[in-house]
C-alpha cells in the first residue's frame, strides 16, 4: 500500500541533516519552518506573500481555535481547510492537545479525554483522542498530529511519567480512530493518487499522515521511554513535545542532543512550538527537521524585529531617522522599500501596516535563516555557518543594548 508521505534525507553533516519531505500537496525541503496559521490564517500575512515571495511550502492549523471557532461542520461543508482558507499547499494541524492544557483552570481531565470551557463565551466543550481526529480529518491537514498530554516543563518525575503514560495510551487511541476515518472517507483533504504531487521514487496514497508525540518534559529517562513506547505504535514522523513550556533553555538543548539522533532515522523529526532563530539552529544541529513558532508574527505585532544582527525594537528612539531597512542583509519586500524610521512612524501612530510589515520581514527571515541552513548543510560547512549566525546575533545584540536611548 502506498504511504501519504514520503521521506528521503539527502545530505548530512554531523547530525544536522537535509531532506524532502513530499506530500499530497507539496515537496517540502527541510529543516524547515512553518508559520503558524493559528486560525485558517497566518496573522496579518498573506497567503500570496507567503506563497510567492517566501515560497512557504506548509502553514499549520490550529484543531482548538478552529473548533471554537467557526466550528468543525462549516469548514466540513465548506470542503475543508485549504478551500476554506484558499490554501493550496501542504498543512499540519495540531491536535488542540497543548492549548486545553494551557486552560489549567478551565478544564477537567480523565482518561476519556479533556472538559474545557471555552475561552471565547465559557460553552462547555470536550477533546479526545477520537474527537481531535475527527477534527483534523474534517480540516483535511496533510500531517495530523496524535492527541497528547502536555506536562509542564518543570514538572517532576511522577507527574511526568503519569503524563508520558497517558499521552502513550491516547496516541494509540489516536491511531485507531485515524484509520478507521482515513478507511472511510472522512477526510475533506484527499486526494487520488493520480492528483497528488508527482515526483519521488513512489506514488503517494493522498490520504493523510499521522505524527507521533514524544513527552517527558526535562527527564531524559522518561524522554527514552515515551520515544520507545510511540515508536511501538508506529507513526508516519514523530515530534517532541514539551519543551519552550518554562524549562531552563540548556535543559532543552539537553534533551534534544539526547533524544534527536535515537528517533527513527527514516521519519522526518518535528520539534513543536519552537522557536527562536538561534534555537531552530541549535535544533538543527542536534538532528532535527521540522519546526513551528507564533514568535515570527507575535513579536512584529508588538514592534519586535528578528535580523541577521539580533532582535531590535522598532519603538526605540534611535530608529526614529534611521533611513536603513529593518535588516541591510535581508533582501525580503519590505526591507528592499521600507526604512526602520518609516516602520517607527508607523507603529508610532499605531497604524495597522506597521504589525504586517514587521510580521512579514519576520517570516521571511525565518524562512532565509532554514534556506541557508540547508545550503551549508549540503556544502558540508554547517557547523562554520552555525558559528558565524550565532555570534552575529550574540554580537550585535550586545551592540544594540549598549546604545539603546
Amino acid at each position: 500500500m502506498n504511504k501519504p508521505i514520503e521521506w528521503k534525507i539527502t545530505a548530512q553533516d554531523g547530525e544536522a541533516r537535509t531532506g524532502i519531505l513530499r506530500t499530497r500537496r507539496s515537496e517540502i525541503e527541510t529543516p524547515v519552518f512553518m508559520p503558524v496559521g493559528t486560525q485558517g490564517t497566518v496573522k496579518g500575512v498573506r497567503f500570496e506573500w507567503l506563497e510567492e515571495e517566501m515560497d512557504a511550502q506548509i502553514i499549520l492549523g490550529n484543531t482548538y481555535h478552529l473548533f471554537l471557532r467557526p466550528g468543525v461542520e462549516i469548514i466540513r461543508s465548506l470542503g475543508g481547510l485549504h478551500k476554506f482558507s484558499t490554501w493550496n499547499r501542504s498543512l499540519l494541524t495540531d491536535s488542540g492537545g497543548f492549548q486545553v492544557f494551557s486552560l489549567t483552570d478551565l478544564r477537567k481531565l480523565t482518561e476519556e479525554g479533556v472538559e474545557f470551557r471555552s475561552h471565547i463565551n465559557g460553552d462547555k466543550k470536550f477533546l479526545s483522542p477520537g474527537i481531535s481526529m475527527e477534527i483534523q480529518a474534517a480540516l483535511g491537514s496533510e500531517i495530523v498530529m496524535v492527541f497528547d498530554e502536555c506536562a509542564p516543563g518543570k514538572a517532576g518525575i511522577d507527574q511526568t511519567r503519569k503524563s508520558l503514560e497517558m499521552t502513550a495510551r491516547w496516541a494509540e487511541r489516536s491511531k485507531n480512530r485515524f484509520n478507521e476515518l482515513q478507511e472511510t472517507g472522512m477526510d475533506s483533504g484527499f486526494m487520488s493518487e493520480s492528483s497528488a504531487v508527482a515526483g519521488g521514487a513512489n506514488k503517494l496514497s493522498g490520504r493523510q499522515a499521522l505524527f507521533g508525540i514524544v513527552q517527558g518534559a526535562g527527564h531524559i529517562e522518561l524522554r527514552r521511554e515515551s520515544l520507545e513506547k510511540t515508536v511501538e505504535i508506529g507513526f508516519d514522523g514523530y515530534a517532541i513535545g514539551g519543551l519552550s513550556v518554562g524549562e531552563e533553555k540548556s535543559v532543552m538543548y539537553e534533551v534534544l542532543e539526547f533524544l534527536a539522533p535515537k528517533m527513527p532515522q527514516n521519519a522526518p523529526r518535528y520539534l513543536m512550538g519552537v522557536g527562536t532563530p538561534e534555537d531552530l539552529v541549535e535544533a538543527v544541529t542536534r538532528g532535527v527537521d521540522m519546526f513551528d513558532c507564533v514568535l515570527p508574527t507575535r513579536n512584529g505585532r508588538t514592534g519586535s524585529a528578528f535580523t541577521s544582527v539580533g532582535k531590535i525594537n522598532i519603538r526605540n528612539a534611535k530608529f526614529a531617522a534611521d533611513s536603513e531597512p529593518l535588516d541591510v542583509n535581508c533582501s525580503c519586500s519590505v526591507c528592499r522599500r521600507f526604512s526602520k524610521a518609516y516602520i517607527r512612524h508607523l507603529y508610532q501612530a499605531k497604524e495597522m501596516l506597521a504589525a504586517i510589515l514587521i510580521s512579514h520581514h519576520n517570516l521571511a527571515f525565518f524562512l532565509d535563516t532554514m534556506k541557508k541552513v540547508r545550503q551549508s548543510i549540503k556544502l558540508g560547512n554547517f557547523g562554520e555557518f552555525r558559528r558565524d549566525f550565532l555570534n552575529k546575533i550574540s554580537e550585535g545584540e550586545s551592540e544594540d543594548k549598549s546604545t539603546d536611548v
